[in-house]
This record gives structure tokens, C-alpha cells and sequence, in this order.
């Protein structure tokens, strides 16, 4: 457990399905699913993070296991408080003094989206909240100087939104926010074998199939797996083997739409961004960005040169926790 005093600093991505924390000069410190098991006679929270996504499909009447961000917002604001109460506590040890705390969010939220997020970080102990699109941490994370006057593409695909943006002298030019990402996937996959093999299976086992034979690309080798689930025409339990070109399926149609998107944001880019970019290539970030072949896809699609970022999955949470740096200059300029 950290122990640290005031004046400490925390960078919190708040996922959909995962919260990842950084504590200044600690790097990575937290890394747990967004999900809460209440005791919906209480309101008590009965587990957090890993214990609870265990919990999730598998609850008794009385304990509801949920994921309190849907589509990269809110949508349980009494949970996402306690959540981050625990999760601050977790990274703090008991004797933490206020941190400031510095929270991703995707592009394109609301203001009522936005002031959801601080006050919930508020009551949960934090001292000053701070904000960050999700595709500038991206970009910092995976290296990328934002600071010049050149245009950085990045495709930020997390588990409830797929951020895209051009990002030039450290803001965004271009961006969009498309809610199609990581649970997308899993509900095109649920939809599949339902009507394809009479099938149901729950959200677990549906990511289970998208992280080990998912793919949105011709696979030169078909890889297959068992699936259980309850026969929808018996109403019994049965396995069954499904393969990675019926994945491909599946998931070209959600596919599709974040090149779509990816499409539309570089029609709207000016042109001289858009050379920068068609030099230098655009960046994918964020666990949704794993899925085999969705870089081919969108280098085919594009013409543009696709590069997965290092640590992927981290980089919006690294990228917080170097624009903490920057917190005094925020803090001075705000007083000035």
C-alpha cells in the first residue's frame, strides 16, 4: 500500500472497462475493472475491481454486479463515487491527504457528462480535478510530441468509445467520439452465435472469444475454440466450436464503423495535417486496438501506414501521469 503526503498527484483513466491509476514518481500503481458488486437491499458495495468482475452473471437476487461507466460516461453516478473512492484509497493507503487528481474523458462529453466526473472525484477525496481528452493522453502516452506545429493522428479504442483524433500544437484540430469500441465488439459477438448457432452466452464469454480468436481480418490459419452456453431451443447447457472466420463475421460490421469514422475526421483535416499525417502514419491506442488484423484493415482501407502504440492498453494512463507535470504551470496560470 503508498503512503504519501499531501501535494501528491494522481492520473486516473477512468475506462469503461478498466480504471487505471498513476501516482506521480510511482508510474502505474492501480489496474482493475470498472465494475461494482452492490448489495441492492443496503447499498452497500460488496466487492470492487477484480473480486466484483468475478461476480458478474453469478450474483444472488440481493447483490448487483455492474459497470457504472457505459459508453465512456457515467451512468451510475452514486457507484462511479464509490468506485473512485476505493480505488483512491487503494492507491493512497488510509492516511491520504487530498491529491490532485487528473481524470481522461472522451472527446467529445457533454459539459453535464464533464462536471458528472469532477463532482464524483470530488466526494470521493480528491482536492482539484482536472480534465484531459482521452486521444492528447493517448498521443503523450505513446510518445508522441504534441507540443509542434504537425499534424498526429491517433484512434484511441477503449471499451465504450473509439476516440479519434488530429492533434497539433498540443489540442485537437479534429476529433470525434464514436461508441462503438471493446463492449461493441462482445455484443456483435453475443448476437452472432445467437442467431447463427441458437446459442447464448454472456458478456464474459464473449470478450473470452474476442481476445483469443477474434479477428477483422482473413486469418492465414483458422483458430477455433469451445464455447458453453444454454441452447436457446432446449433451454440446456451445451459446448459448442466456433471458428476465428466466423469472428471475422461477427466483427466486421462494428469494424467498419470506426473506419468510417476514422474516414470522415480525415476528410475534415486540413491539408497540410493531413500530409503530416499521411508521412508520419496514425497511432492506435487502447485495448480495443488488439483485436488481429483491425490495423491491416484500417492501412488497407486508409492507404495511410498503421502503427499500434507500445503498452497499448496503458498508454491513456501514462499519458495522464505526464501531463501531471504540467499541473503547477495549470495551477499558476489559473491564479494569474
Amino acid at each position: 500500500m503508498f503512503k504519501f503526503g499531501f501535494g501528491q498527484d494522481i492520473g486516473i483513466d477512468l475506462g469503461t472497462a478498466t480504471v487505471i491509476a498513476y501516482v506521480k514518481g510511482k508510474g502505474i500503481v492501480l489496474r482493475e475493472p470498472s465494475v461494482v458488486a452492490v448489495d441492492s437491499n443496503t447499498g452497500d458495495v460488496v466487492a470492487v475491481g477484480k473480486e466484483a468482475r468475478r461476480m458478474l452473471g453469478r450474483t444472488p437476487g440481493n447483490i448487483v454486479a455492474t459497470r457504472p461507466l457505459r459508453e465512456g460516461v457515467i451512468s451510475d453516478y452514486t457507484v462511479t463515487e464509490k468506485m473512485l473512492k476505493y480505488f483512491i484509497s487503494k492507491v493512497g493507503g488510509r492516511r491520504l491527504f487530498a491529491p490532485r487528481i487528473m481524470i481522461c474523458i472522451p472527446s467529445r462529453v457533454t459539459e453535464v457528462e464533464k462536471k458528472a466526473v469532477i463532482d464524483a472525484a470530488n466526494q470521493a477525496g480528491a482536492r482539484k480535478v482536472y480534465l484531459i481528452e482521452e486521444p492528447i493522453a493517448a498521443a503523450i502516452g505513446a510518445g508522441i510530441d504534441i507540443s509542434k506545429p504537425c499534424g498526429n493522428m491517433v484512434v484511441d479504442i477503449g471499451g465504450g468509445t473509439t476516440d479519434i483524433a488530429v492533434i497539433s500544437l498540443g489540442g485537437s484540430v479534429v476529433s470525434t467520439s464514436i461508441k462503438v469500441a471493446g463492449d461493441k465488439f462482445d455484443e456483435y459477438i453475443i448476437k452472432y452465435i445467437k442467431k447463427k448457432h441458437n446459442l447464448a452466452i454472456g458478456e464474459r464469454t464473449a470478450e473470452d472469444l474476442k481476445v483469443n480468436i477474434g479477428c477483422v481480418y482473413p486469418k492465414i490459419q483458422d483458430t477455433e475454440m469451445d464455447v458453453r452456453g444454454r441452447d436457446l431451443t432446449s433451454g440446456l447447457p451445451t459446448t459448442i466450436t466456433i471458428r476465428s472466420s466466423e469472428m471475422l463475421e461477427a466483427l466486421i460490421e462494428p469494424s467498419m464503423m470506426i473506419i468510417d469514422a476514422v474516414h470522415s475526421v480525415l476528410e475534415k483535416t486540413p491539408p497540410e495535417l493531413a500530409a503530416d499525417i499521411s508521412d508520419k502514419g496514425i497511432y492506435m491506442t487502447g485495448g480495443g486496438c488488439l483485436i488481429d488484423g483491425l490495423d491491416k484493415l484500417l492501412q488497407e482501407k486508409t492507404g495511410i501506414n498503421v502503427m499500434i502504440a507500445q503498452d497499448t492498453v496503458s498508454c491513456v494512463a501514462l499519458g495522464t501521469g505526464k501531463a501531471l507535470d504540467d499541473l503547477d504551470v495549470l495551477d499558476s496560470k489559473a491564479r494569474n
